[in-house]
């Protein structure tokens, strides 16, 4: 992750953007390829505060920095790294993205979130039946769902009773079991037409007939209510996913529990016990989440079971491992602004999204001009055999009067012949079809969307000088990525032979301080770290001073065995390091206790015990010398005359 971080940073250090280059000075050459001195001026002045050397602050530092990644960009070029499937695909994704804001796509997502946002602080309470029929069904079995449930609808608004309704009608499994109920939900938790006519009907009433990709629908809206809050809550997790451990994690729980319930300090024990480092540090504490946000619905339905700020649940198992949860606070609702990005996120995933593409794709036809040429259906439901919806059909060559223009966007004519191309590609990845006609209809939909859009990327980069700056910014990026992760990250990796030959030479970097082995009580207190050095003089193990201590359900003591560098965080503070039984310690509301049983001299650690700082090292020398032999590769020449004028200008 740090590798890859580096690399985009430089990408922003050396961006590429060049316009009306014959129009501007070289700064420099690489193998006769010119760099111009205004696109050296414009990163110099918009990155120098990323650099963090400080000699490679002025300009000749900095231009040393430029120099080397235009190298580099040159090398990735030479190896065809700009030609591989996987960096195309990376980049056309990132353009995909870029693009949305330029085409208001940002801005329709950001309404549709908002509709999203306002619908989920209600929760409604529906009733629905449904008449299954799915897109691909032939015209008959879709007029005969729809006038069966016109006529259920019918009886709806007579008076009968929905419920017995639903038991009777509808085709949702377990719909005689539980009459169509629906129970609570909120916005995102059903198909949006079908969350589109919940929303639009008032308790009580029947709503229209929807058609989803499930069939055709009818519901009755029974109730609404105030979505629940979101929830803070603090945690104490024991893993029962790290190995072979000293002690039994659920045993260990049940102590943490019952602790707590002597009154120990739930905080203390979250930042000395847990094993959530990450909340550890907190004392336990989790950030806000809402029913549905987590990876375990277990820890959810305890969480929310708690009732009241302080209430602390029994231990529970999670797939994580074993948990006790105290609830701290039920927050207020949140705004837009702080959910903006999950519901813009969940927007584009789902039914929304054929909103957005239709906005979207009329956008780009108002504004290039759009105009539709001869229907492709006639053509192609003979073209295609039948073999398509098997996803084996070739495609065989179109006859230039065959050939028809499918539609013109701008100045760019889209033929038969580009369908074609797309439908055979395409089949490959598509889900099963039953008929032609469907595949075709969908096929045709994408078709003409990729089409809308890829024309104005086209032009965008064209016409917008930022744009094509930002775009070329992450192109460079992702070149300077693939070409170190080819010729250093995985050339480190893969060299064991080398590895080991660096690790030789440089071995005296990696010392370990002084260690000991040791175990570590720790007490409630005093009077039980008192007993605990008595038992330890007295010759007992820790085993049998932890029978002793933890009698009668009540948990006096917690012990931790291992070997430990002198300074880790596991140890009291100024612990004097001397064979046997230890001083009492304070700690986080603790009495410690260290039992040392071997002290370990500093010495030089086993490559196994450093393989990644060795492995960092060992690419950094790599690069090194590569990066020598670049400037040893190509030819790099600075017009003098220009860097001083940019240098005065600079300065």
């Amino acid at each position: 992750m740090k590798n890859l971080i580096s690399v985009f940073i430089l990408a922003l250090l050396c961006a590429t953007t060049v316009f009306s280059q014959d129009k501007k000075e070289v700064l420099m050459t690489i193998d006769g390829k010119p760099v111009y001195a205004s696109e050296f001026k414009r990163v110099y002045k918009k990155n120098l505060d990323l650099v963090q050397d400080d000699s490679k602050k002025d300009i000749d530092g900095y231009l040393d920095l430029f120099i080397d990644y235009k190298l580099k960009i040159a090398e990735a070029e030479a190896q065809g790294l700009d030609k591989e499937p996987e960096y195309k695909s990376e980049f056309l994704k990132y353009r995909d993205q870029l693009s949305r804001s330029y085409l208001y796509e940002d801005k329709i997502t950001e309404d549709m979130a908002k509709e999203a946002f306002e619908r989920s602080k209600e929760q409604i309470n529906a009733t629905h039946i449904l008449i299954a029929v799915d897109y691909e069904a032939v015209p008959q079995d879709t007029l005969k769902a729809y006038n069966k449930i016109k006529s259920i609808r019918e009886k709806a608004l007579q008076g009968e009773d929905f419920k017995a309704l639903a038991k009777k009608y509808s085709e949702e499994p377990g719909s005689k079991e539980r009459g169509g109920e629906l129970g609570y939900f909120t916005a995102f938790s059903m198909v949006y037409p079908f969350e589109n006519a919940a929303y639009n009907t008032k308790v009580g009433e029947i709503s229209n007939i929807i058609r989803t990709s499930f069939g055709y629908h009818i519901l009755k809206v029974n109730d609404r209510r105030l979505a629940p809050p979101k929830i803070v809550v603090s945690h104490i997790m024991i893993s029962d996913k790290k190995g072979a451990r000293d002690f039994n994690p659920k045993e260990r729980i049940n102590e943490i529990a019952t602790l707590i319930k002597q009154g120990e300090s739930f905080e203390s024990l979250a930042k000395q016990f847990s094993d959530d480092r990450n909340s550890a540090i907190h004392n336990g504490k989790l950030k806000p989440f809402s029913k549905g946000d987590l990876r375990s619905s277990d820890f959810e339905t305890a969480a929310f079971a708690l009732q009241n700020p302080g209430d602390i649940s029994e231990p529970i198992k999670t797939d994580f491992g074993w948990h006790i949860i105290r609830l701290d606070e039920k927050l207020k609702p949140e705004t837009f602004e702080q959910q903006r990005v999950k519901l813009e996120k969940k927007v584009g995933e789902g039914d929304r999204s054929k909103v957005v593409i239709h906005a979207v794709n009329q956008t780009i036809k108002d504004k290039y001009g759009f105009q539709e040429g001869e229907s492709y259906s006639p053509f192609f439901e003979t073209y295609l055999g039948d073999d398509i919806l098997k996803r084996r059909w070739v495609m065989t060559p179109i006859s230039k009067e065959q050939n028809k223009t499918l539609f013109t966007i701008g100045d760019k004519t889209i033929t038969y012949s580009d369908f074609a191309k797309y439908i055979e590609e395409r089949q490959r990845t598509a889900r099963p079809y039953n008929t032609k006609e469907t595949l075709l209809s969908d096929f045709y939909n994408e078709f003409e969307t990729m089409a809308l859009k890829n024309y104005f990327k086209e032009r965008l980069e064209v016409e917008d000088e930022n744009y094509a700056g930002i775009l070329s910014e992450y192109r460079d990026g992702l070149l300077i990525f693939d070409v170190m992760e080819k010729n250093i990250w995985e050339k480190g990796k893969n060299d064991s032979i080398g590895l080991q030959e660096y690790y030789n030479k440089t071995k005296e970097n990696y010392q370990w301080k002084q260690r000991i082995d040791a175990d570590i009580y720790a007490a409630t207190s005093q009077m039980s770290a008192q007993q605990i050095q008595k038992m330890l003089a007295e010759g007992k193990s820790s085993d049998e001073i932890k029978a002793t201590l933890n009698a009668d359900d009540k948990v006096n003591v917690l012990i931790t065995r291992g070997v430990f560098e002198v300074d880790q965080e596991e140890l009291p503070k100024n612990l004097k390091i001397k064979d046997g039984t230890s001083d009492i310690y304070p700690s986080n509301d603790s009495f410690v206790v260290v039992n040392i049983k071997e002290i370990i001299a500093p010495g030089v650690k086993a490559l196994d015990d450093v393989k990644g700082r060795v492995l960092s090292n060992y690419q950094n020398d790599i690069e090194k010398s590569w990066m020598h032999n670049l400037h040893s590769k190509y030819k790099v020449e600075i017009n003098k005359k220009t860097l001083k004028r940019v240098k005065k200008e600079l300065k």
